[in-house]
């Protein structure tokens, strides 16, 4: 929800009232990402969609549209920890992609952060980290901060 509601509103449902909004979100049945599964259990999520959907990106000054193309947006990632750091990621994208252009999207879309040294710590990679972003065929079109390159498939 972190990128579909203003700051103040956010802030004020954190928690419990996030997760009702979500839920009401997925009982809608609007377009909100894939999971990953691994023997039969949900390990993984990443959300995708629309970039009108995430009200956030419009208002951010470092992730601001690179141009007026309609695109979708993948703005993050949870993987359980005993899934991290094998390729989970990068299949997730993968399947981002694919549900994105099954619904029309040209354009795809991710911000991830990109460390200046070495590894960080996986509480900080919630929107991905640059380098599965090109493992998974996306080109870095923009940069507007150090570590914050704006990707594109």
């Amino acid at each position: 929800m972190f990128w579909r509601l203003r700051r103040p509103e956010w802030t004020r449902q954190k928690g419990e009232g996030n997760r009702r909004a979500f839920r009401k979100l997925v009982e809608a049945g609007d377009p909100l990402g894939v999971l990953a599964y691994a023997e039969g259990k949900a390990v993984a999520w990443c959300a995708v969609g629309p970039r009108e959907t995430y009200p956030v990106l419009e208002r951010s000054r470092i992730l601001k549209r690179v141009d007026e193309q309609p695109v979708w947006s993948v703005t993050c990632f949870f993987v359980a920890r005993p899934w991290r750091r094998k390729g989970v990621t990068r299949r997730l994208l993968e399947a981002a992609v694919r549900f994105a252009r099954s619904r029309g999207a040209k354009i795809v879309e991710g911000y991830p952060v990109e460390p200046r040294r070495g590894t960080m710590p996986d509480a900080f990679a919630w929107t991905g980290l640059a380098g599965a972003f090109r493992e998974a065929g996306f080109v870095e079109v923009a940069r507007r901060s150090v570590g914050r390159p704006i990707f594109r498939t």
